[in-house]
């Protein structure tokens, strides 16, 4: 990427993030993309980091959530409106920044709905591959919207996941999940009930988006050496998983703090052990401790993930053209002249 004008930032719209995804081709960015994020956790002390910052209202919530490494300081805004489904709007939408800590100015302006798609489900299959049973090839994923797709094509991409069991509430949202992942090497089984779905499965994938606390999975569903990737929990009242499960499971999280407020845990006292996966990646604890441990990733969404989404974003527009240039950073021909170039202006205008 050769931008002349330092003040000129480049923009990835919706339209190139979809065609730089495909450039690349989807496995390959997500795998990448994994790199990207577990590189970031691995540094993860360098960090500033703080629960996201959050405004809730009777329809739904808007989220900031910011983060730097001394070097760079990216955020992302986001949002979580399951109603906007009925109105045939997308239930979250996002955009990002990322930012040079030494200037203040920002070098990227981008799209991040698929972006966050894309990250959550690379972060997904990281944490798996420190916690998910040896050799898992079946994966249960229940909640089949937007997010399953690329659920399933990370964790075969990273971890060879091949066979899928899906189950929704709404069999459409299953059949068109299986119909997107045809040809693309999957075994895939629609089932009738959650029940049915997890039958078999090395990992269940809970992912739905109903902003309220449900029993996606039982306690009776969930047998001995399973992982469970539990994604949709990402605010406060909004759980998937009995109570019962997480007492006797090895749950590790992101970043306590957040996902005490808006995780599995929040069920939980706020005492109870957790393990931090940068603290897995790094060696320091150990991921899964038996074959017949119940691991679960409590997954909420962290900023470090979306600084990292950003970062391989920045480092990939340097090869393509994928982006547009945005006049977004005044200028003037003296520092502190900000209103001579107003009268500037003022003066090429027509009369």
């Amino acid at each position: 990427m050769t931008i002349a004008n330092l003040n000129i930032v480049p923009f990835v719209s919706v339209e190139n993030m979809m065609k730089l995804v495909l450039d690349i081709g989807v496995e390959r960015f997500l795998t990448d993309l994994a790199a990207y994020i577990e590189e970031d956790f691995r540094r993860w002390e360098l960090f500033d980091k703080t629960p996201r910052v959050a405004s809730h209202s009777h329809d739904g919530v808007i989220e900031l959530m910011p983060t730097s490494d001394g070097q760079l300081y990216g955020f992302k805004y986001v949002n979580g409106h399951p109603k906007n489904m009925r109105e045939g709007r997308q239930t979250v939408t996002a955009f990002g920044v990322l930012a040079d800590v030494g200037s203040g100015y920002p070098m990227l302006l981008t799209e991040m709905t698929i972006l966050t798609a894309l990250r959550t489900a690379a972060t997904s299959a990281v944490a798996a591959k420190y916690l998910a049973p040896k050799g898992s090839d079946t994966m249960a994923i229940i909640g089949n919207g937007a997010q399953s797709e690329f659920q399933a094509i990370a964790f075969k991409a990273l971890l060879g996941v091949n066979k899928l069991r899906l189950y929704d509430i709404d069999i459409s949202a299953s059949r068109k999940c299986a119909n997107n992942l045809e040809g693309l090497g999957f075994d895939i089984a629609i089932c009738t009930t959650g029940q049915e779905a997890v039958e078999g499965a090395h990992i269940i994938t809970t992912v739905t988006a109903d902003k309220q606390s449900a029993t996606i999975l039982t306690d009776n569903m969930v047998g001995a050496g399973v992982h469970i990737n539990a994604v949709g929990g990402d605010c406060p009242g909004k759980t998937e998983l009995h109570r019962d499960i997480l007492l006797r499971s090895h749950i590790v999280v992101e970043y306590p703090p957040q996902t005490r407020i808006e995780g599995e845990i929040q069920q939980l006292s706020p005492d109870h052990p957790v393990t931090e996966l940068w603290q897995v990646m790094i060696g320091k604890t150990a991921g899964r401790r038996d074959p017949r441990e119940i691991t679960l990733f409590d997954s909420v969404g962290f900023a470090i993930e979306d600084f990292s989404a950003l970062r391989y974003v920045r480092d990939q527009l340097r090869h393509t053209k994928r982006f547009d240039e945005l006049d977004l950073l005044a200028d003037p021909d003296e520092p502190r002249d900000l209103f001579g170039m107003l009268l500037r202006q003022a003066a090429k205008e027509p009369a």
